[in-house]
């Protein structure tokens, strides 16, 4: 091959065409990522698809993938976040509407997701490997456009909460459920589809929802109240509908606040304005009033925490998704980079140093990959009533929320690091990945509120323990360092853990799963290549690989071929 690095120039014929000429001339400059199918060319997301029931729907799921991954796509992430929304509270005759205005590329990548099913529509297909495809297009969504899951997240999680409450679900769960984007500002009775999301952090608690101070008073009909309060944080602000707590006379409690009242009129919600937020630019998250807005019981009165975390839990889910968004991100535009890219007379990727860290990222993404579609599968097998799969998803989901989101951060800036100084700047998709990747560690639970309830479960929910460890016993005697694991885990649990080991805990149940779910499912050589690399100590900084790994098939593995 010849080296690109080495190039003969005629200086002659340089001075002649003139400096400007010259430096318009490029080389050793990788092509762009793009024209890519996203879900069909990512092999492990492929694979698991299959191995937990969603094969028959690839078809499907493609043609959603090849829509984001064209180069009109993947524009469309960068526009929506290059003219982020904007607030207009007044009209042009001066009443106050408190409207959100979009680039148009937020509408169409949105549209996509949720008219393929990315949002609520799962809940109305009983068909096999729905939620796990589901799960799949979510995480396709958010490698192009993260801003736009927080509706399709919301809107998808809402629904077992609105089950709580069959009066507010007879209206509002046929618009979440019909695969319908209707962003047009009219009340429910008139719309084809619907967003709905929650507004429940104010200014002086963010986890600690029982601080609430809005008050919901009853207002005449049974269930119906008037919410009065501030809420300091609330994404997709401009949802059709939001769930909030507020005290009522038996404590706080839960209520679906429209937003438009059934004549069309506003329904007391005021915004005081959009948060200028870190990453997640494209999702308008704002600072709300709401003053005597009417709205419906949703649970019983006086157990609203209760009530939401039916929705949270499917929130804190996506965010195990968004983050394995994260990595792939990472993973392909790193290999990709580092494969197109010549420095020191040979291609990047062949260097055996930034091979062993391609190789890390694709170990990391492709671990990420298998549990949260096996999370996703538990969702699905609950909806149908198995009561092993709850037990199981109540250790799961925060065990891999805390391992899962806190890993995305580390391995967003090593990938930036594969691409050097273009990975820094906004050209590359890696800033805007980098910026997302710390947000869903801080959504819907901060680590330290995942692995005190990982505890609590552990401690109180003997059923979701054996579930859990019962997992992990599948894979019993396929790899003696998995084994090894497991008994220093069912150690950990024996003796009992205090919260200040609860991350310690957490991290070696992650990895346990994830390894017992790679030696059962995933090929040799990457089973064997995590356990040697992850069930040591927590992992380690990424690139230190133990030797013998193959490192060149891993990022062939996971090289998208263009």
């Amino acid at each position: 091959m010849t080296n690109p690095m080495t190039v003969d120039v005629d200086f002659a014929a340089t001075a002649a065409s003139g400096a400007a000429a010259s430096n318009r001339a490029t080389f050793n400059s990788p092509p762009r990522l793009a024209d890519f199918d996203v879900i069909g060319d990512d092999v492990a997301l492929v694979e698991a698809m299959k191995s937990f029931g969603a094969g028959e729907r690839m078809p499907e799921c493609r043609v959603l993938g090849r829509a984001l991954g064209s180069r009109d796509g993947l524009e469309a992430g960068f526009a929506a976040n290059e003219h982020p929304p904007l607030h207009q509270p007044y009209d042009r005759s001066g009443v106050r509407v408190d409207e959100i205005q979009f680039n148009p590329a937020w509408h169409r990548v949105l549209r996509l997701g949720i008219e393929h099913g990315a949002a609520g529509a799962v809940w109305a297909d009983s068909g096999p490997g729905a939620q796990v495809s589901r799960a799949a297009k979510f995480i396709a969504v958010a490698q192009v456009e993260a801003g736009t899951t927080c509706p399709l997240a919301m809107t998808y999680a809402c629904v077992p909460a609105l089950r709580l409450a069959p009066a507010v679900a007879e209206l509002w769960e046929p618009l979440v459920t019909a695969g319908v984007y209707d962003p047009r500002p009219l009340p429910a009775g008139q719309k084809q589809g619907a967003l709905i999301g929650m507004a429940l952090t104010e200014k002086q608690g963010g986890s600690d929802l029982s601080g609430t101070a809005s008050i919901a008073v009853p207002d005449g009909d049974a269930g119906w109240y008037r919410v009065t309060g501030e809420k300091w944080f609330v994404s997709a602000v401009h949802s059709d509908a939001m769930f909030v707590l507020a005290q009522t006379a038996e404590g706080v409690s839960c209520l679906l606040v429209p937003r438009r009242l059934d004549d069309g009129r506003d329904n007391g919600w005021t915004l005081d304005r959009l948060k200028d937020k870190l990453g997640n630019r494209s999702n308008p998250t704002a600072e709300v009033r709401f003053d005597a807005a009417r709205a419906q019981l949703v649970g019983e009165p006086g157990r609203g925490v209760r009530s939401i975390m039916a929705m949270i839990s499917g929130t804190r889910q996506d965010c195990v998704l968004g983050s394995v968004a994260v990595m792939r991100t990472g993973t392909i535009e790193a290999i990709h980079w580092a494969s197109h890219r010549f420095a020191f007379g040979r291609r990047l990727a062949e260097q055996p140093a930034m091979r062993a860290v391609l190789a890390d990222l694709a170990l990391e993404s492709e671990a990420a990959t298998w549990s949260a579609l096996r999370l996703a599968r538990a969702t699905q097998d609950v909806e149908g009533g198995d009561a092993a799969a709850a037990a199981f998803r109540r250790l799961a989901g925060p065990v891999l929320k805390f391992w899962i989101c806190k890993r995305a951060p580390m391995h967003a800036a090593e990938s930036m690091e594969c691409q050097g100084g273009y990975g820094y700047i906004e050209e590359s998709r890696l800033p805007r990945t980098y910026r997302e990747a710390p947000l869903m560690s801080i959504w819907e639970g901060s680590g330290n509120v995942q692995a005190l309830d990982v505890l609590r479960a552990l401690r109180s929910e003997p059923y979701a323990q054996a579930a859990f460890l019962g997992e992990l016993d599948i894979a019993a005697g396929a790899d003696r360092r998995l084994d090894a694991a497991v008994a220093q885990l069912r150690d950990m649990v024996s003796a009992g853990v205090d919260e200040a080991r609860a991350r310690d805990l957490t991290g070696l149940m992650a990895r346990c799963l994830q390894a017992s779910l790679l030696v059962r499912y995933a090929p040799a050589m990457i089973a064997d290549a995590y356990c040697a690399a992850k069930l040591d100590g927590t992992g380690g900084v990424l690139g230190c690989l133990p030797a013998g790994i193959d490192t060149a098939a891993i990022v062939a593995r996971h090289q998208v071929n263009q």
